[in-house]
């Protein structure tokens, strides 16, 4: 999918989303990847792999799991510019994907297979994982086309392997990777809404926080917010 689609989806004089830039054919050395937790009309994890000068995307509702036995629901978004790697902050609501957005992990991937275009093609693209949180070998599979799906869905799984395990990492590490922010303390900083962020995030924690303010991050002074609220209805 081109940038257009990603373009055509967001006004840029309302969300603070990077416009993107147009892709550079070069492959660098290393390839990027991030998982972006997000908590729009309902929460998931956007799962994003580098490749031919854009993230390619999928959307996983419950997010990754280190079980090789659980296989994730991963549904095909529209390529993002490299420049939304750095992303991290309120999609005003009433705009496309409103919402607040964390970095949750990022690194880099390497293929597993000879020719990545055609593992695409194929729907079974192996790779190997170097994140903060995530690590290893991982597949996404391609699922059969059902009606007149135009975007079948995916699957992600873990290989087993050394960093296999039935750890869930979404409810033990639920803080960004950048900012060490829980959604919620994301929505203050940046001026979202705060309940609907912490609806994202682990409610033992929340409750530990409300217990033990301590534990709360403290707010950021003097920033800009990275938000600017829309006129536009919610549909």
């Amino acid at each position: 999918m081109p940038l257009g689609t990603y373009q055509r989806k967001r006004r840029f004089g309302v969300t603070p989303e990077p416009r993107g830039k147009p892709p550079k054919r070069g492959r660098g050395k290393h390839l990027a990847y991030v998982i972006q937790k997000h908590r729009a009309t309902a929460l998931h994890y956007d799962f994003r792999l580098e490749w031919r000068g854009v993230m390619k995307s999928w959307a996983v509702p419950k997010g990754p799991s280190l079980n090789p036995a659980a296989k994730r629901l991963a549904m095909p978004t529209e390529d993002h510019p490299m420049e939304y790697n750095a992303f991290e902050g309120v999609i005003p609501e009433g705009e496309y994907g409103g919402g607040t957005v964390m970095i949750w992990d990022r690194g880099t991937w390497t293929p597993e297979v000879p020719d990545v275009d055609e593992a695409l093609r194929r729907g079974e693209l192996k790779f190997r994982l170097d994140g903060e949180k995530l690590r290893g070998s991982w597949v996404l599979v391609r699922m059969e086309r059902k009606g007149d799906d135009a975007r079948p869905p995916w699957l992600l799984i873990k290989h087993r392997d050394a960093d296999a395990g039935k750890r869930d990492l979404a409810e033990e590490e639920p803080r960004s990777v950048v900012s060490g922010r829980l959604l919620v303390e994301i929505a203050r900083d940046e001026g979202g809404n705060m309940e609907r962020a912490a609806d994202g995030d682990p409610p033992p924690l929340l409750r530990k926080m409300l217990a033990n303010p301590k534990l709360i991050t403290p707010a950021r002074r003097a920033h800009k917010k990275s938000v600017w609220h829309s006129n536009r209805r919610v549909s």
